[in-house]
């Protein structure tokens, strides 16, 4: 028996022994530094590009009305297709406005007659007085009769240019070069002067062609400082191609929109091969200068129940949290508005394995090329 108590206590012995080294080894595996990368962050020098969406417009955007009521009898254009100033678009039926318009020529030949005679008879009856023959009365009346014929007259002579300028309306024609919009109207259609059904179509001149956007009042200030009127404006269209030929600002309100906080700028584009076409979404890059700023990968800002924050490696080689103020982006970067400084080490990588004061063997993260061209707003 009492080999048998040896050999157990024994046993026990070296079981204790054995879970003894256990715990040391898992206590130093868990005291293993972790491996990271890491970047320096230091201020450096970045364009300010404020980014937002837009919409294209013709530079001028003309609704082509009637102007007289009558019979749309053709349709002299094609839908969608680019014309010169002056061009026939449609032409009312003519009939009703001759016929207006030799009636309103004869009305002013009689009117013309009777201006003659009253004339003649005022000078005939202007001598008799002379003589004492009438009475100074019997003139007045005269001459009151000359000119009434004369107002008459003046009076046709408007009628006849009203009938002229109505009859020219019939020729519907595009007051400016652009391109031309879907008919409202077939031929054959009623349209109605100074009503709805006036409305026959639309031209948009689209060489140069605007493009209206809205800046925050923030960014609409930094566009001030840097750059005014002269900023240099970026369209890029839905598919991600940059549009070659750089526009201008054309406009930039002077108010603040009180709900949206927001202001209201144009941009101008040549467009002498019609590749924007009038209501395109574009997005507008207006460049405003350049900052001093530091940044950070994207990859590297956490989002955590504070706040974000980043992941940095303090003077003993651990592990620190660092709440941070985040900005626009530029590129794969995050500007960094407060929270990190000059000289400050980043962690970029093994980030969901890190907790605070864990000891880590930092290694310099690989320089990447990329090049910060654009600062957008960020959420």
């Amino acid at each position: 028996m009492s080999y048998i108590r040896v050999l157990h206590a024994s046993l026990v012995s070296a079981c204790l022994a054995m879970l003894g080294a256990c715990h040391k080894g898992d206590d130093a595996k868990s005291a293993a530094p972790l491996p990271v990368s890491t970047l320096q962050v230091n201020e450096r020098t970045v364009p300010v590009v404020l980014q937002a969406v837009g919409r294209t417009e013709g530079a001028k955007e003309v609704e082509i009305r009637a102007r007289v009521s009558g019979i749309v009898e053709k349709r002299l254009y094609s839908e969608g297709a680019f014309v010169h100033a002056g061009a026939t678009l449609f032409q009312i039926e003519r009939a009703p406005f001759e016929i207006a318009l030799a009636q309103a020529r004869a009305d002013a030949a009689h009117a013309a007659a009777t201006r003659d005679q009253a004339r003649r008879e005022s000078e005939r009856v202007a001598g008799l007085l002379k003589n004492a023959a009438v009475s100074q009365r019997v003139a007045e009346e005269a001459e009151t009769g000359y000119r009434s014929a004369s107002a008459a007259y003046d009076a046709a002579q408007a009628h006849v240019r009203e009938a002229e300028l109505n009859l020219s309306y019939t020729t519907v024609t595009a007051p400016i070069a652009g391109v031309t919009g879907r008919a409202l109207h077939s031929e054959g259609s009623l349209v109605t002067a100074n009503t709805d059904s006036s409305l026959l179509t639309t031209l948009s001149q689209t060489n140069p062609v605007w493009v209206r956007f809205a800046l925050s009042e923030a960014e609409h200030e930094d566009l001030r400082r840097a750059r005014g009127n002269d900023a240099q404006v970026e369209l890029v269209f839905a598919d991600g191609k940059s549009y070659a030929p750089h526009g201008r600002m054309n406009f930039a309100g002077s108010t603040v929109d009180r709900q949206l906080g927001t202001v209201q700028l144009r941009a101008e584009f040549p467009n002498p091969d019609l590749q924007i076409l009038p209501g395109q979404f574009a997005t507008v890059r207006v460049a405003a200068g350049t900052q001093q700023v530091i940044a950070v990968p994207q990859t590297a800002v956490l989002q955590g129940a504070q706040g974000r924050y980043v992941w940095t490696v303090d003077a003993d080689g651990k592990a620190a949290q660092r709440p941070v103020e985040t900005g626009a982006w530029i590129d794969r970067d995050w500007i960094i508005r407060s929270g990190l400084n000059s000289g400050d080490t980043v962690i970029v990588d093994n980030l969901m394995k890190l907790t605070p004061g864990a000891p880590v063997t930092a290694t310099p993260a690989p320089a990447t090329n990329d090049s910060a061209t654009s600062t957008t707003a960020a959420n």
